[in-house]
């Protein structure tokens, strides 16, 4: 039985989709294909055909889990249940970490489009205090406002994608080398797009506020996963056929320069606002991810225990999304934006490991999709942290590491205060 106050059951399936995929077309679709071309050239195709694998794999023991433990809190409740709480701490503590970073990656990047030079950190400080506020109305606000703004990002991607189609894609006109990155490099880049395809798990962590969860959340984590598998599939070809891997690589807003380079110049304004638009509208799922799993951590005491309160009237984890939007903008204020997507990359790989690995120990009757996939999403997650820039790697380490050690005192201390008593 789950400890202390619940949240209320008011997510259907169409606001659960709309939440996963509001979260997967954030800022990573602006900005993760440029650091993929760099990896390998138009190999990045290559690159996100194994990102997609790997997703599909977690997504599909993310949605399984997540019906048999409807639940806040994600991977760190299903590592609790099934493999034991270390394993849950693990989870929890790779997902907290880990998108608290990728936060700070869409606040500056919706900065980067929307502010004037030199005000970048603080109208980024602005926008998660805002979205920190949405997201303290309640959950259906966050829904709703998740929902406009995807509408805005869905007309954003048709625009740039139509534009290339309008070009003739030019840098099509001689066939692509797929190859051309080497494994390493392609196994890179399927390292840093899996960056954009995360987004998908925050159905899972709103287990406890879907309403029939075990029908729904299956449902809304594969749709939204395979209608983004589409979008970015439309929008990598589109970059490569206009600007080509090299122009690609070296492209500091890709999108923007690739409807301007099609000869739809006019559309650059509307592709910026579209880039901060979906770096507020996964920056607001984000924010309410990771509040519900600090809930469910705080609810079992790896977490300070006064962040499990839930507010009596609109049914949320308010000191847990109030104390993640204070950490938000201290990294805001401090970190470089281009550290942040493979230090997020490290936490959420692990985090998903970790879920394979419980929907790999669930009895027949809990399964609902094959073994092999479990098992394909944790071979990906391990290989893709093993081809992160190694200064994500040493960083991600650390930060584990030292939370296992935090962990590992606090536990060593109850058992003596027992022991006392």
């Amino acid at each position: 039985m789950t400890p202390g106050p619940t949240l209320a059951r008011r997510l259907g399936t169409g606001d659960a989709t709309v939440i996963g995929l509001g979260s997967m077309l954030g800022a990573g679709v602006f900005a993760a294909f440029t650091p993929a071309a760099q990896a390998a050239g138009s190999g990045l195709l290559v690159g996100l055909v194994v990102a997609a694998v790997v997703a599909l794999g977690n997504a599909t023991s993310t949605a399984q889990l997540a019906a048999a433990y409807p639940s806040s809190g994600g991977a760190y409740l299903y590592g609790r249940e099934r493999l034991g709480a270390w394993w849950g701490f693990v989870a929890g503590w790779s997902f907290v970490i880990g998108k608290i970073a990728s936060c700070a990656a869409m606040a500056l990047t919706f900065a980067a489009y929307a502010a004037p030079e030199g005000w970048e950190r603080p109208v980024a400080i602005v926008a998660v205090v805002a979205l920190v506020s949405i997201n303290l109305l309640g959950i259906t606000r966050t829904a709703l406002a998740t929902r406009v703004i995807l509408i805005v990002v869905l007309l954003t991607l048709a625009v740039v994608v139509s534009s290339g189609v309008a070009s003739g894609l030019p840098q099509l006109s001689q066939p692509l080398d797929l190859l051309s990155g080497g494994p390493y490099g392609i196994l890179q880049s399927a390292g840093l797009l899996f960056f954009a395809f995360a987004g998908y798990a925050r159905v899972a962590t709103l287990g406890e506020e879907v309403k029939d969860p075990a029908r729904v959340i299956p449902r809304a984590v594969v749709l939204a996963l395979a209608i983004a598998m589409v979008i970015y599939a439309a929008v990598a070809v589109t970059l490569l056929g206009v600007l080509g891997p090299a122009g690609l690589s070296t492209s500091a807003e890709p999108l923007s320069e690739a409807a301007a380079a099609a000869g739809w110049g006019w559309a650059t304004p509307l592709v910026r606002v579209g880039a901060a638009a979906a770096s507020l509208g996964a920056l607001l799922a984000l924010i309410a991810g990771i509040g519900r799993t600090s809930l469910a951590m705080a609810r079992h005491g790896d977490l300070p225990r006064w962040l499990d309160a839930v507010h009596p009237r609109v049914h949320v984890p308010h000191r847990a999304e109030i104390a993640v939007g204070i950490v938000i903008c201290v990294l805001v204020a401090l970190v470089d934006l281009r550290c942040a997507v493979g230090f997020s990359s490290f936490g959420v790989l692990t985090y998903y490991l970790v879920a394979n690995a419980a929907a790999l120990s669930q009895p027949r009757e809990q399964r609902r999709f094959p073994r092999f996939l479990a098992v394909t999403g944790a071979i990906g997650c391990v290989v893709l942290v093993v081809t992160l820039p190694w200064l994500s790697i040493v960083a991600g380490v650390a930060v584990v590491a030292s939370g296992l050690v935090v962990r590992s005192i606090r536990v060593a201390a109850s058992k003596n205060h027992r022991a006392d008593a």
